[in-house]
């Protein structure tokens, strides 16, 4: 069958995350690169989708085009690698540090940010002709988007801080539950399917993705948005950081594994009970 239960998918989560930690810089850096640029191009399609249209559900639905791209070709976001990475420490993976996580999820983020920003040049010289004219309607929605998911935060102090928080915990509680539910099928479509559905929930609710936000915010900046570097670091995409790792690890890697994994997941036999061997799932 195509299915994968959830002790052997989690057995594969911890594994992920292990090779993340060993991996070679330079293949690190190329993935991460990859994933940022995809993911950039996708959330730029689905802008362009519902601006054309008119309406966000669209662009929604097409976004997780660039997700599943990026995920089948072995490609790594920092969103996931928050979720993953951990767990072969939690399981004392042989040579599995804390120093080696923290070395993956910098390296993964600083090729994250180059791949979303040279997307980001890209796109705003197609949107101003080289810079040569205004932006299109598209390039002025997205600089309308950076101003308003920074300043707008800003405006609403404390309240506006906790809500970017929590739109980025819930925001890759649903990404890394796409990157678990790739796991769960080993046929292509099972894949595409199960990744779908979270990546296009948190996208049309405009949950806060640290990745996408690498595209869209330096792109409001080269297309004229109303907003500083310093609005965009400390009004999105520091706090969304941090709620990403939160809700990713918390949510997803941390539950998983604890009712799961390999050192969680067996159940007891009440004593006295009687079990029939034949009826007893396989693990």
């Amino acid at each position: 069958m195509s299915y994968v239960t959830p002790a052997e998918f989690v057995t594969k989560m911890i594994d992920a995350g292990e090779a993340k930690i060993f991996m070679s810089t330079r293949d690190t850096l190329i993935r991460a690169f990859m994933a940022g640029a995809i993911l950039a191009l996708s959330a730029a399609f689905a802008v362009t989708i519902t601006v054309q249209t008119g309406n966000p559900l669209a662009g929604a639905i097409l976004f997780p085009v660039g997700f599943c791209l990026l995920y089948l070709m072995g490609f790594d976001l920092l969103t996931g690698v928050f979720t993953l990475a951990p767990l072969a420490l939690i399981d004392k993976r042989p040579g599995a540090t804390a120093g080696g996580v923290l070395r993956n999820w910098t390296l993964v983020f600083i090729g994250n940010f180059a791949g979303a920003f040279l997307v980001a040049l890209m796109m705003a010289i197609i949107f101003t002709f080289g810079f040569s004219e205004a932006p299109n309607e598209v390039g002025q929605r997205i600089g309308h988007i950076g101003e308003g998911r920074t300043l707008g935060y800003a405006a609403h102090g404390a309240a506006g801080m906790l809500t970017l928080f929590i739109r980025g915990v819930l925001c890759n509680w649903m990404v890394s539950t796409g990157v678990v539910a790739a796991m769960m099928s080993t046929s292509v479509s099972g894949k595409v399917i199960g990744m779908w559905m979270p990546i296009m929930l948190f996208f049309y609710m405009g949950f806060e993705h640290s990745i996408v936000n690498m595209f869209l915010f330096p792109s409001g900046l080269l297309l004229g948005g109303k907003f500083s570097i310093m609005d965009y670091l400390i009004w999105n995409e520091i706090p969304t950081v941090i709620g990403n790792l939160v809700g990713g690890l918390t949510f997803v890697g941390l539950t998983l594994y604890s009712t799961h994994g390999r050192k969680g997941g067996k159940q007891s036999v009440p004593a006295g009970r009687i079990v029939n061997p034949a009826v007893v799932p396989a693990e």
